[in-house]
């Protein structure tokens, strides 16, 4: 019988897979880029989504944990940026299936 750990386990081997396996992109392949594949989405909204949610609400507790001493190294903004801010536009500014975030000022 396969179990759901098993089969996150696959999961993100395979998006593992993929995403470790692209090249850098020349001008050419960001321009296919803007418009990603039904599989691209799938796994996208299948894998990809959830794990960055999840990175997001683990990366806020871990800053939140942190944050007394973070305050008192005076590094508050780069652990916002790097814990909560990065993951979370990650999940939820950039399109799906695509693979690079939207920035505020690109709105």
């Amino acid at each position: 019988m396969i179990t759901t750990r098993k089969i996150l386990v696959a999961a993100v081997l395979a998006l593992v897979t993929i995403l470790g396996s692209t090249p850098a992109m020349s001008q050419s392949q960001q321009r296919l880029e803007a418009q990603p594949s039904g599989g691209a989405m799938v796994a996208d909204a299948l894998v990809a989504r959830p794990l960055l949610v999840a990175a997001t609400l683990g990366g806020t507790a871990v800053f939140l944990v942190s944050l007394p001493f973070t305050a008192l190294g005076g590094g508050v903004d780069t652990a916002a940026e790097t814990l909560i801010k990065t993951p979370a536009e990650a999940a939820f500014r950039r399109c799906l299936g695509c693979t690079v975030s939207r920035r505020a000022d690109e709105l």
